[in-house]
């Protein structure tokens, strides 16, 4: 039976303390206990089911990751404070001083810039590269690699990952394939395509209602034990903890993430093969005009579809701002970054979640000033969105009146 990372959360079982439905939130920094040997065996990680500090845990995170865990099916994990908290961390727990690391070219803007501005100052360097060209990857691996890095689907070009193919290459070199899999949350599963890390931006889809900032790193036992030693873990010593309140409100909107997946896919397939029809250029993996649908379709769990993120390109940054802002005053969506919002969201990345890049490498892998990002929202009547939609694009002159790109 096909792996179903939902079916995963829906088996877990949690009670209040006061046999509430939801666990009851821990709501404390600190911890007490009935002995002074208890309080050294919890500070040396020998006395399970205790807490000592919550920088350290706490029940409320635990449960979480533990949910997030069986969604990307890895023996545990570990939340952060932010997406960022958790992808800085992994990078510095992995990699030391003379290391390197092969990275997709496309990725969030953040992460590039922690890759290459950033981890250079610890003389860890960076290798940028085509992530779907397996035999670039491969040329690009030298005896100081230790992690190959992507996204399954790339920010924000929505270039899709050969995981089974880039599992292969790690294994075979001995490296540590971390997948940023925040735009694809239960339709791609890392870790059962040879993932050894999987990394979400739990801001995102995981928590949709965009008044949370939090992260994950899902893995083995060993790894974020690793991740939390007291003494070396760069979770624990960087301090990214993610708030109790907040590891409970993730929680609660974690079980209905397989209702809105479909939702957020329906839509943006329906859009996607609509904005093609007109003559748009369009880029959405649920499209056969995808160079790397077939690939995608090898990969995902077919219930929850193709993602709610797509892109259009309206040739130039004039033409874009117009267009999100007429779409923002009629109240198709907000002009805002980040994504999974029950609104849809749009953005121009090439000047802002993408802004890090510098422009000739923008160019050079194809990010055009006048592409928008649309994060498609949980619309129920998407034909309506669509023919409002429409209606912007022509009124901006993208269109013309009859249906094709100006």
């Amino acid at each position: 039976m096909k792996f179903n990372s939902a079916d995963h959360i829906q088996d877990l079982q949690y009670f209040g303390e006061f046999g509430g439905v939801n666990p009851s939130i821990s709501d404390s920094s600190t911890y007490t206990f009935l002995s002074a040997k208890t309080m050294f065996d919890t500070f040396e990680g020998n006395a399970d089911g205790c807490y000592l500090y919550s920088r350290h845990s706490s029940p409320s995170n635990l449960y979480l990751g533990a949910a997030l865990a069986a969604m990307e099916g890895t023996e545990t994990a570990n939340v952060a404070a932010s997406g960022m908290g958790a992808i800085t961390a992994v990078l510095l727990q992995l990699c030391r001083a003379g290391d390197h690391v092969i990275s997709s070219r496309t990725i969030y803007g953040g992460t590039y810039a922690f890759l290459k501005n950033f981890t250079p100052r610890l003389q860890i360097e960076t290798t940028f590269v085509d992530i779907t060209r397996l035999d670039i990857v491969e040329a690009a691996i030298t005896e100081d690699t230790k992690v190959l890095y992507c996204e399954s689907v790339s920010n924000p070009l929505l270039e899709v990952a050969d995981m089974r193919g880039l599992s292969h290459l790690a294994k075979k070199y001995n490296l540590q394939l971390v997948v940023d899999n925040t735009f694809s949350p239960l339709s791609i599963a890392p870790a059962q395509l040879g993932a050894d890390i999987v990394i979400h931006s739990l801001t995102k889809f995981i928590n949709g209602s965009s008044d949370t900032v939090g992260g994950v790193v899902c893995g083995t036992q060993k790894f974020i034990d690793q991740l939390r030693n007291v003494n070396d873990g760069a979770s624990m010593l960087l301090g990214s903890t993610m708030d109790s309140l907040r590891a409970s409100s993730v929680l609660k909107n974690l079980r209905t993430l397989h209702i809105r997946m479909k939702q957020h896919s329906r839509n943006a397939l329906y859009l996607a093969k609509k904005f093609e029809s007109d003559g748009l250029k369009t880029v959405y993996p649920g499209l056969k005009s995808h160079p790397s649908h077939v690939l995608f379709k090898s990969m995902m769990h077919p219930e929850y579809g193709f993602g709610g993120m797509l892109t259009i390109d309206v040739g130039n940054l004039e033409n874009a701002n117009q267009l999100m802002e007429l779409m923002q005053h009629r109240n198709l969506g907000y002009l805002a970054v980040s994504l999974g919002f029950y609104k849809t969201l749009f953005s121009a990345p090439r000047s802002s979640t993408s802004s890090e890049i510098p422009e000739k490498e923008q160019i050079e892998m194809g990010l055009s000033d006048g592409l928008i990002r649309f994060s498609i929202g949980l619309d129920n009547n998407i034909e309506r969105t669509y023919e409002m939609m429409k209606t912007c694009m022509l009124e901006v002159g993208i269109l013309s009146q009859a249906g094709t790109e100006v």
